[in-house]
């Protein structure tokens, strides 16, 4: 995957702005977490490239940027967990995924929704 790196608060607003044309995804990762790291291996063990041209990923790192995270759990009215994914689009979260539930189909399921 390529990810880009969410550790600056004013990429939001650059990313409500993006997620008008093209869904955003976040993964809110712990670097100190096993069910992150798992739930982090198994999307870019899956994620296949070719289907997800529609899509751009950020990841935050959560232990080091703690307030976008809570920024983004204010702005986008979801409740903060770790690990997590949000699908953005037109500015909404449309999808809010925690834990094992974190699973490429229904991400992309949940793309292909958004772009059709």
């Amino acid at each position: 995957m390529n990810w880009i790196e969410l550790t600056n608060p004013g990429q939001l607003e650059e990313i409500k702005k993006m997620s008008e044309n093209t869904p955003i995804l976040i993964f809110k990762h712990s670097t100190r977490c096993s069910t992150s790291r798992m739930a982090l291996d198994r999307l870019e063990r899956n994620w296949n490239q070719h289907e997800m041209t529609d899509i751009k990923p950020f990841f935050l790192d959560l232990l080091s940027y703690r307030q976008i995270s809570n920024l983004i759990a204010d702005q986008f009215g979801i409740q903060h967990e770790s690990p997590q994914v949000l699908v953005i689009s037109k500015g909404q979260s449309v999808l809010d995924l925690s834990h094992f539930e974190i699973e490429y189909d229904q991400i992309k399921k949940k793309v292909k929704e958004k772009v059709s």
